[in-house]
């Protein structure tokens, strides 16, 4: 692809949709893409998704999502106002965590997406995300709450809110983080 012709969203997911030939697509019900607001100025970028995200073709359902949707209004938004996606189209069918060449695969939709929705900020949640955004080693636990750049975007690492379902300490940092992007956002730096 060209870099200065940027696909729109539909293209993008047109070609999400084509991936079938990929192992990872194997029994999955249907490629989970993103959701959200196209012009946002917030990407959040989660996990590989999911059983439910796969039935329902959309990032972040069920309890994980519910609370996700509690953060964003703490931070002053609702899911309307951001875009959704995820580093990986299709978890692997068994579930596993997936390999880095099967990450590597499905990179160029998650790279696509930001270059369509063009944020100002992208919201990494979890290690995964983080990692594979900032290409970095280092982890969630130090870098939470602190913004990163990667290349001309401002990224703001934070917990998993499934993390957080089951850890009240990552419940209280997930809160404050998602303060402090609230005024970020308030305060456009």
């Amino acid at each position: 692809m060209d870099a200065r012709q940027v696909p729109s969203l539909d293209e993008i997911f047109e070609q999400v949709c084509e991936c079938r030939r990929c192992p990872l697509a194997e029994g999955r019900t249907n490629p989970v893409f993103g959701a959200g607001n196209p012009e946002a100025r917030v990407l959040i970028v989660g996990e590989a998704p999911g059983k439910n995200e796969d039935l329902q073709a959309i990032p972040f359902v069920g309890a994980a999502g519910k609370y996700l949707d509690e953060l964003l209004g703490i931070a002053g938004l609702a899911r309307e106002e951001v875009f959704i996606a995820n580093v990986l189209k299709c978890r692997p069918p068994s579930n596993r965590d997936p390999r880095p060449e099967e990450i590597q695969a499905c990179a160029d939709y998650l790279r696509a997406q930001t270059r369509a929705i063009n944020p100002e900020y992208i919201v990494t949640l979890g290690n995964f995300a983080t990692k594979f955004i900032l290409r970095t080693d280092v982890g969630i636990t130090r870098l939470h709450g602190t913004l990163q750049r990667a290349g001309r975007f401002k990224v703001f690492p934070i917990f998993h809110p499934a993390a957080a379902l089951y850890d009240s300490k990552k419940r209280v940092a997930l809160e404050d983080d998602f303060a402090t992007l609230g005024r970020l956002l308030v305060e456009g730096m």
